[in-house]
């Protein structure tokens, strides 16, 4: 696409570089919008973001030494006279307005469902589209876990990609035939405009508590929490669908002041699609919950099994459910059914092995007290010989959460094994020594292992038959985040 028919889109407020130099500017034929100075290319139009930790106006200089001659900017930079810069307010908002152009917007093929919450969005994304595709309705998703379309796979960095990443994939999934795609939309998203010019056929919302205050995140509860409500405020959305029993909801959903459809769902009676009579039960190494369902106050037969434990799955089960069937038109009864096969890699998997037999492991991506809470209280139901957990907490960051998640193992454990988890740069050692020194008094043992194999190694040998091990904070993740290196 030549770089002139991009910019027209866009509200530029100045431009600097010679009259050549804008004339061969314009004339590009772009192959990539480029927001990172290291994949920049001679044909790319290199976009300056400004974040919360560094100004990508300080890496178009390297841009430039890399051959990009035509840059988006908020304020010129000193460069070479056959570089053009092209100034507009803010360039967050020029990213993905040009990432929607670019790629022929996409999202006007694609039905999408967008989900924000503090906890669940990651296990709710997957259970839809667990059931579309079963129904037969290719589904993407886009999340905490990668992104899934067809047979392919390719990693996130984040929860939700920036805009143009979003928007690529978008296009992937349309030439592969996908019809709809699940996105997580974290609060830092719709803060940073990263799911700017996005049309949600379904925007769910799923519960909210405090988390990512602090540091280089939400400088407090109230921005948070309006950062999410974004989702319901800012986009053209279709229908709702909501958590009828978290005490936010008509906030974030903005439920008194529009008139879009929505739905609800919850363990309380008054819920669209509502459960009941939970309890946890085995279905051979799976362990999971069965429950009791009614859909707009009609109980539909059976008890219906679900492997994944706790209330709070069976709400990400019943909030898939309502998508699935309001706004896909899905039978109700073949859906629930297709619950019983689902799995949700890095939340709440189980596993055995032969040499340990009656030992349990879990392995799920609980990383705050919050989550890691309501994980133990599920698996407290299966009434395991002991309770083993081991965890940790990221470095640099949300420092509040290692008090949260003594407090939160304290009652609940028989033993602790506290370990890393993305400690970046600050000493291991020291994040253990400031989560352990949060535990009560009597609380149940610990051991600090600040190398995770290791520590998972400890819990091995620690296994007895009828315990249950979880394995916890890191989940589908399969590296550390040592200093700034990124380690299998």
């Amino acid at each position: 696409m030549k770089l002139k028919d991009l910019l027209a889109a866009l509200p530029l407020t100045e431009v600097h570089g010679t009259a050549e130099a804008l004339r061969l500017a314009n004339d590009l034929a772009v192959t990539d919008l480029c927001y990172d100075s290291r994949r920049a290319t001679p044909t790319s139009l290199f976009v300056a973001l400004v974040g919360t930790l560094t100004d990508g106006h300080r890496y178009i200089p390297a841009a430039y030494r890399a051959g990009c001659r035509a840059f988006l900017v908020e304020s010129a930079v000193e460069l070479p006279e056959d570089a053009v810069q092209y100034v507009l307010p803010n360039t967050r908002h020029a990213l993905a307005d040009a990432a929607a152009v670019f790629y022929g917007h996409p999202e006007r093929e694609v039905r999408l469902i967008g989900l924000t919450g503090t906890k669940g969005k990651t296990t709710t994304a997957l259970l839809i589209r667990h059931l579309l595709e079963r129904a037969g309705i290719p589904t993407g998703y886009i999340g905490t876990n990668g992104v899934d379309f067809a047979d392919f796979h390719y990693a996130t960095v984040n929860s939700t990609p920036e805009s143009v990443e979003i928007y690529r994939y978008l296009r992937l999934m349309a030439g592969e035939g996908v019809r709809a795609c699940v996105l997580e939309v974290s609060s830092q998203a719709l803060w940073m405009e990263r799911t700017r010019g996005l049309t949600f056929d379904t925007a769910l919302y799923t519960n909210l508590a405090r988390d990512h205050i602090g540091g280089v995140e939400h400088p407090d509860m109230e921005h948070y929490r309006a950062s999410k409500r974004r989702l319901f405020t800012d986009y053209p959305v279709a229908a709702t669908v909501a958590n009828a029993g978290d005490t936010a909801m008509t906030y974030i959903t903005a439920a008194d002041a529009t008139d879009r459809p929505t739905v609800t769902y919850g363990t309380v009676p008054d819920a669209d699609y509502s459960a009941s009579d939970i309890h946890p039960a085995r279905t051979g190494d799976r362990i999971g919950v069965e429950f009791s369902v009614s859909i707009q106050g009609k109980v539909i037969p059976s008890q219906w099994f679900l492997p994944l434990p706790g209330v709070f799955n069976v709400q990400n089960a019943l909030a898939a459910l309502a998508v699935a069937c309001e706004r896909f038109g899905l039978d109700p009864l073949p859906t629930l059914a297709s619950l019983a096969t689902v799995t949700v890699t890095g939340r709440f998997e189980t596993g055995t092995h032969p040499a340990l037999p009656g030992v349990t492991f879990v392995i799920d991506y609980a990383h705050n007290g919050i989550s890691l809470a309501s994980i133990l209280d599920a698996l407290r139901d299966y009434a395991p010989n002991r309770l083993i957990a081991l965890f940790g907490s990221v470095g640099g960051r949300t420092k509040e959460r290692r008090g949260d998640l003594a407090r939160a193992a304290a009652g609940r454990c028989d033993l602790c094994i506290l370990t890393s988890d993305n400690p970046a740069s600050e000493p291991p050692m020291d994040i253990l020594r400031e989560i352990d020194a949060a535990f009560p008094a009597d609380a149940c043992p610990r051991m600090l292992i600040p190398d995770r194999t290791e520590a998972i190694r400890a819990a091995v040998a620690e296994a007895t038959p009828g315990d249950i091990i979880l394995l916890a904070g890191k989940g589908h993740e399969t590296y550390q985040i040592i200093g700034a290196t990124c380690v299998p």
